[in-house]
C-alpha cells in the first residue's frame, strides 16, 4: 500500500510510448497495487506489459485480472 502510489507516479512521470513493469521480485501485492496497475493499463492501453512474480500473478488471477493482455504469460 505504501509503494503503490509511488509506482503509479513514477510510471506516469515521464512520457513513454511503452511501459514494462518488472514485478518479478514483488512478494506482496494488495488492492492498492491492483488499483495502480489498472490505472496504468487505462492510461497506456496496448502499451503496458507486466512481468509478474508468482505472488503477483496469483493475486491478479484471484481478482479476475489474470487474463489481461498486458500480463506476460507464465
Amino acid at each position: 500500500m505504501a509503494t503503490a502510489d509511488t509506482m503509479l507516479q513514477t510510471a506516469l512521470r515521464e512520457p513513454a510510448g511503452k511501459i514494462t513493469l518488472d514485478l518479478s521480485a514483488v512478494t506482496f501485492f494488495d488492492s492498492a497495487a491492483i488499483h495502480a496497475l489498472v490505472r496504468l493499463a487505462q492510461q497506456f492501453p496496448g502499451r503496458l506489459t507486466v512481468r509478474p512474480s508468482r505472488q503477483v500473478r496469483r493475486v491478479l488471477e484471484i481478482s479476475g485480472l489474470g487474463g489481461q493482455s498486458w500480463l506476460e504469460p507464465a
